[in-house]
């Protein structure tokens, strides 16, 4: 299996990388679904949708207040370090990550598709505009606008689509790559979840990374079962070390 993974990275010409919420969670990250968004008795689906912004955006940001604050104590782990490196060994490579906790950007890495969006950005609810806001805690809540408006996280939620520009390069790479590494993803967020048959479909190879298997595990030509800080840095080894003997 190790050769056979090395070999179809050593061939490969474009690599996609896709990240969830395992990567993460490696760093100290709840994925603030479920009983881990528990906060004063709400759950993350009643807070992180339009409704309940536009009923309670003081609640709604307060609740995002505190999921900062943990994630600003957390760090890129190894697992994050090793996409960096991967990017750093391709010439065509993108990460798309479900995360919005801004951990991959600290790295540096620069190919990269934040197709759920970023917590530390906001978005002005009048003009559309974007910027970042990394005060923690928030100096006012809710946040507003230099023109006044309310400003909202620049997150999808519940009930939104994704970007149309997010999703415009998220399909052009996956049409055009020939490796995919899945990362610490449940394989049910579509429309993230279909890309792996999509890629297989157009004759690509698909390597899943995670801790057990998934719907994902089916599709994919090698399933790499473990945390992400241990067999990535593994992948960029082999990788490297294949591309020394050729």
């Amino acid at each position: 299996m190790n050769d056979h993974v090395a070999d179809r990275l050593a061939s490969t010409k474009f690599l996609l990388v896709i990240t969830g919420a395992g990567i993460s969670a490696e760093s100290g990250i709840p994925t603030f679904r479920g009983n881990e968004g528990l906060w004063k008795n709400y759950r993350a689906e009643e807070l992180a949708t339009p409704q309940a912004f536009a009923r309670d955006p003081e609640t709604v940001w307060k609740w995002y207040d505190w999921r900062r604050g943990i994630i600003g104590k957390a760090e890129p782990n190894a697992g994050h370090l090793a996409i960096k490196e991967l990017e750093d060994l391709f010439d065509n490579f993108l990460l798309i990550t479900q995360n919005v906790d801004g951990l991959h950007g600290r790295t540096g890495i620069r190919n990269m598709v934040e197709i759920h969006g970023n917590l530390w950005r906001v978005r002005c609810t009048q003009e559309g505009t974007t910027s970042m806001l990394m005060d923690v805690p928030l100096r006012s809540v809710p946040p507003k606008c230099e023109c006044g408006a309310l400003l909202r996280p620049d997150v999808v939620w519940f009930g939104e689509s994704i970007p149309t520009l997010a999703l415009e390069s998220a399909f052009r790479v996956i049409e055009q790559c020939d490796t995919l590494i899945v990362v610490g993803t449940s394989g049910v967020v579509y429309p993230v979840a279909s890309f792996p048959q999509t890629v297989k479909n157009n004759g690509g190879f698909v390597i899943e990374v995670n801790v057990e298997p998934t719907p994902i595990s089916s599709v994919a030509d090698a399933s790499l079962y473990g945390n992400s800080g241990d067999i990535l840095p593994m992948l960029v080894k082999w990788l490297r070390q294949k591309r020394q003997e050729t």
